[in-house]
Formats: structure tokens, C-alpha cells, sequence
């Protein structure tokens, strides 16, 4: 997902001006935030329903049993993952003994794969192991394979789009919790003007 250059101005001094003035005026500008961000969310978990609409149209259905050992699998390559992009943010941030605990833990992990990977392999044919079975990150909607390497998912989770997404849905949740009640003074405000713009007309009116 490319959203190309952002069009608003970026200016660390109309931020300052911004934040000096909302001491003393309520801009609204974080309900206009979140609304947006919102926008890009629902757009996101659409396209995830989408794919996995087309996966399930598209990919040979799995008895329950061998559904959950991909699951297992899948779900251990996610922890995987993770850790790794995890413990290289840590490396390249200088934090070695981190970094070096973290691995320890992705060892561990990859055991643990190699393991429910032969239990899922040995559950069916040769032929349809083969066959990479996918799945769609719920956080920014991209394709995860069974069959991505280590590589493949330290790329995934800790890349630009998928970081993105947790900051976008992070940063959602808390404009939820405290914009609220603002939205309701903001409606009440705009009601105030319109019936202020009403009567102001009116009174012209009747001078009139």
C-alpha cells in the first residue's frame, strides 16, 4: 500500500503556534485526526477481508485437524518474526544483551516450528504440501505464507507498512478514549452557531 507524499504541510513552528493556541481555543483537530486515520483503517481491514475471501475461494480447504496444525505453524513464524525484527532494532540500537536475549527466544521458537512443520507435513499428501498456504497479517493486510523463511517475516513485521499500521491503530484507539465527549462539545458548539446565524438573519428580517 503506497499512499505516495503526504500533501499537508509539516512545520514543527505551526505546531508550536498550534499547540500554544489550543490553550486557549479547542481547533478540534485530533477528532479531524482521527476521523482520517479511521478512514485508512477501514480501508485496510476491508482489503483483509477481501483477501481472505479470495483465499478461501482460492485455496484448497483443510479438514479442521490439518487447518490447526497450519495455524500452529503459522502462528509460530508470526512470534518468529517478530522477535527477529525485534532483536535487530535492538542490535542496531546498541542494546546487544537484548538483542542477544531475543534470539536465544527466536532459537527456541524455530524448535518449536521445525516441530509442528513435520506434524503438519506428515498429515497429507506430498503434493499438497508443496502448495504455499496463505494467510493475511490482520494488522495491514499483506499475504503471510507457511512456507516464508525467517528472512521473509523479519522484512514483514518489521517493515515500513506493517509498523505503520500498529502506530495508525495505536494512536485510533487513543484519540477513541478521549475525543468523545469533545465531539459532543463540537456539535453542540456548531449548533450554537447555526441557531446564532438563524437568529441574526431573522432580526435582519424584521428590521427590514
Amino acid at each position: 500500500m503506497d499512499l505516495g507524499e503526504c500533501p499537508k504541510v509539516h512545520d514543527l513552528a505551526l505546531r508550536a503556534d498550534y499547540e500554544q493556541a489550543n490553550h486557549s481555543k479547542d481547533y478540534y483537530y485530533d477528532i479531524d485526526a482521527m476521523e482520517h486515520l479511521q478512514s485508512f483503517i477501514t480501508d485496510c481491514d476491508r482489503r483483509t477481508e477481501s483477501a481472505k475471501k479470495r483465499l478461501a475461494e482460492t485455496q484448497e480447504e483443510l479438514s479442521a485437524e490439518v487447518a490447526a496444525k497450519a495455524n500452529k505453524v503459522h502462528d509460530l513464524a508470526e512470534q518468529i518474526g517478530k522477535k527477529l525484527a525485534k532483536a535487530e532494532s535492538l542490535g542496531a540500537d546498541g542494546m546487544v544483551e537484548e538483542s542477544m536475549k531475543l534470539m536465544e527466544e527466536v532459537e527456541d521458537l524455530r524448535k518449536k516450528k521445525a516441530s509442528a512443520e513435520q506434524e503438519y507435513r506428515n498429515s497429507m499428501p506430498a503434493s499438497s504440501y508443496q502448495q504455499q498456504k496463505l494467510r493475511v497479517c490482520e494488522v495491514c493486510s499483506a499475504y503471510l505464507g507457511i512456507h516464508d523463511n525467517d528472512r521473509r517475516l523479519a522484512d514483514h513485521f518489521g517493515g515500513k507498512l506493517h509498523l505503520g499500521f500498529i502506530k495508525i491503530r495505536e494512536k485510533l484507539d487513543d484519540l477513541k478514549k478521549t475525543v468523545e465527549g469533545r465531539r459532543e462539545k463540537r456539535r453542540e458548539e456548531r449548533e450554537l452557531e447555526r441557531n446564532a446565524r438563524f437568529g441574526e438573519i431573522a432580526d435582519y428580517d424584521v428590521t427590514r
